[in-house]
């Protein structure tokens, strides 16, 4: 049992958080292309975590962590400054010619928000498989 939790109860978690996500990345995005290329990301990353976990003999519980765990890290890391950064691509998109520069407000908090939660993950990855 991966942190003391069944793959059952894992595929619940993953379940939950998959429509949270979605609808959360969907909501940060301000254009109709923009909210297109978040809405697979939770298919994309699923078919890729699950063919790195079977090369890596990962457990069911073990891969559907990893998977809930990396959703929510997005959606921790870009939903509190969603106004920024849908000011930044929406004028990234009605202007392509241009480099616009990201709000580095938003920029901070994503880089530090997911660097924490990954620290995080990793901690509770290592407590678990280093036995």
């Amino acid at each position: 049992m991966f942190l003391h939790l069944s793959t059952y109860a894992w595929a619940l978690i993953a379940a939950a958080v998959t429509p949270i996500h979605f609808s959360v990345m969907r909501w940060c995005m301000p254009t109709a292309k923009s909210k297109k290329s978040v809405s697979f990301m939770p298919l994309v990353g699923g078919l890729f975590l699950w063919a790195t976990a079977v090369v890596k003999g990962f457990t069911a519980a073990e891969t559907l962590f990893l998977y809930s765990s990396i959703l929510l890290i997005f959606v921790i890391a870009f939903a509190p400054v969603r106004k920024r950064i849908a000011a930044d691509i929406l004028e990234q998109e009605q202007n392509p010619g241009i480099k616009v520069q990201p709000n580095m407000l938003a920029l901070w908090w994503m880089a530090m928000s997911m660097g924490v939660s990954t620290l995080a993950v990793v901690a509770a990855w290592m407590s678990q498989t280093s036995s």
